[in-house]
């Protein structure tokens, strides 16, 4: 039968993921050098007969993580093909469960104050890393802390914005003795947060939030590099990392609950080509797979195909700072001109929705009803009104003919089809040529932070269960925004999205947030994602979350 997720929990939805807020591609971004002389870590295993490594061949799951993690250190990596091996060598104080909720992790307890404002977390006792060390409350406070420091520069910050001090701490206003966040003893953390956040067990599951052990990163800041020095706390250990080219982890046998731990290794891949990791999964050498957009419509309905809602979403983002994007009018007509629908069915395929708005459907509101159902569609397909838009802006800014445009995107299959699909549909309703440019995942991430790019793709992953996620990227000065647009009214909007304790007045401003962002098109939603994969006969038990970061804990190979 077919494996067809469908989620109705309040946890929601989504991407991808997996991102995040990581903001990179669930896909994976980057094309891996060729590594041509270097035995990979399956012909090892073939070339190898003792009867332990017979015995671990038999029991590996292979999978492809697309590309070389960003980084593993929690505070850095803050992208999907960094997050899905963190959230597998690592453990938050709380961990999603096969319900998709928050449950207990590296915690396996906690209070909350009576005014929501203070969290104590007691860890557990046989909490251990990888090297037999205990895990203590000082990783957690020495590892946010570190996140929050200026000096970190680290992209997921502003998720630690939730506790009291850390968002003055990390702007350079305050210091580290103003974050609250403070080991009572070896097994106790306590949290004080600047006001009630429901969502805030859940968001704790970000890798971003997840220890360090602080012995060894004071001892070696590079600890996160490589194999040989990387210590985790989480259901598998870091065997073995072929810079973009392999890892090899392997069932860690000082994580708590290493019974549960099925899988002796995993061997992630790192292929970037949508049809050689299918072609790869047909010659066996990987259990999954995504499926090629061209097989699309003969793959989809196959009894070996898992299909979930994944929390995210695919938009292009305008820069406010180039011309022509500086007149709202002109980025309005280029949405208009997009036809969402047509590239969801026809290029991306694999049973995406298009997206006619910011929010992905699945955030049941305090009232019962879904954000996007009350939102509605906030952009629209209209070839008609988007020439006459274009029309009047280029009227306002006194142009006889647009700047040369180009539109930038990242290294993908599916990212190139769809902006070529988007190079036909301004040309055709538009009247527009615009250049495509293609970089690879670093100099693109680099190009489009620094406001280099005209109009770029991006993409989101949910970080935490909650529509301001999405939202609060825009704000002033925010790391996500890389758009250039200010606006003090949106800003307060999202302010108070965050603090106010009334949750329906709070879903009302994040509501206006979402409109306002529509109306001023500092960017294009394009699609939401969803997972849709290919999975070998005997793979059974990963933790697909729709929002979240899969989870091999449950995975077995049989």
């Amino acid at each position: 039968m077919k494996k067809l997720l469908i989620y109705l929990s309040a946890v929601f939805m989504f991407l991808f993921l997996a991102a995040c807020t990581a903001t990179d591609d669930p896909e994976g971004e980057a094309e891996p050098e060729e590594q041509e002389t270097e035995k990979t870590f399956a012909e090892e295993e073939e070339n190898e007969t003792t009867e332990e490594e017979t015995a671990l061949g038999e029991n590996v799951l292979r999978l492809n993580n697309g590309t070389e993690p960003a980084s593993l250190d929690p505070s850095i990596g803050f992208d999907a093909v960094s997050w899905d091996p963190l959230n597998n060598l690592m453990e938050g104080l709380t961990r999603l469960d096969q319900e998709h909720l928050a449950g207990p992790g590296a915690a396996e307890s906690w209070d909350v104050s009576d005014d929501g404002l203070t969290y104590t977390f007691h860890l557990r006792e046989n909490a251990n890393w990888s090297n037999g060390d205990p895990v203590v409350a000082a990783d957690f406070e020495y590892a946010w802390k570190y996140m929050l420091n200026p000096e970190t520069a680290s992209p997921a910050a502003f998720l630690g914005y939730f506790i009291e001090g850390a968002e003055s701490y990390n702007s350079g206003e305050g210091s580290e003795d103003d974050v609250n966040v403070t080991a009572v003893d070896e097994k106790t953390l306590e949290v004080v947060l600047e006001q009630p956040t429901g969502f805030f067990l859940d968001l704790l599951t970000n890798p971003a939030f997840f220890p360090i052990n602080h012995k060894i990163a004071e001892a070696d800041p590079n600890w996160h590099a490589e194999a040989e020095t990387f210590v985790g706390n989480g259901p598998f250990t870091l065997e073995e990392w072929k810079h973009d080219e392999e890892m090899l982890f392997a069932k860690n046998e000082h994580y708590w609950d290493a019974d549960a731990v099925k899988l002796n290794n995993i061997h992630f891949a790192m292929v970037n080509d949508t049809n050689t990791q299918y072609q790869m999964f047909e010659a066996g050498e990987l259990d999954t797979a995504s499926i090629p957009p061209e097989l699309s419509d003969q793959l989809i309905d196959g009894d070996n195909v898992f299909i979930g809602p994944y929390g995210g979403l695919e938009f292009f983002r305008f820069n406010v700072e180039m011309e022509p994007f500086q007149n709202k009018k002109i980025r309005q007509a280029f949405s208009h001109a997009i036809n969402r629908a047509d590239i969801a069915e026809f290029v991306v395929k694999t049973g995406v929705e298009p997206a006619y708005g910011f929010i992905n459907p699945g955030y049941t509101s305090p009232t019962g009803e879904d954000f996007r159902d009350v939102n509605g569609e906030l952009v629209t397909f209209d070839p008609d009104q988007a020439r006459q838009l274009l029309e009047e802006g280029m009227a306002e800014e006194g142009y006889e003919e647009l700047p040369e445009i180009t539109l930038s995107y990242n290294t993908s299959d599916t990212n190139k089809a769809v902006a070529e699909a988007l190079h036909g549909m301004f040309n055709e309703h538009l009247g527009v040529e615009v250049t495509l440019e293609n970089q690879e995942w670093n100099v693109f991430a680099e190009a489009q932070q620094a406001l280099e790019l005209q109009l770029s793709r991006s993409s989101f992953i949910n970080d935490y269960n909650d529509p301001v996620n999405f939202l609060e990227s825009f704000i002033t000065d925010s790391y996500m925004n890389r758009t250039g647009f200010s606006s003090p009214e949106y800003d307060e909007l999202i302010a108070k999205g965050k603090s106010e304790v009334d949750e329906e007045k709070r879903w009302e401003y994040l509501y206006e947030a979402e409109k306002m962002l529509a109306d001023e098109m500092i960017a294009a939603p394009l699609r939401y994602y969803n997972t849709v994969v290919l999975e070998a006969d005997g793979v059974e038990g990963i933790l697909r979350h729709p929002v979240g970061y899969f989870d091999l804990k449950y995975a077995e190979k049989k």
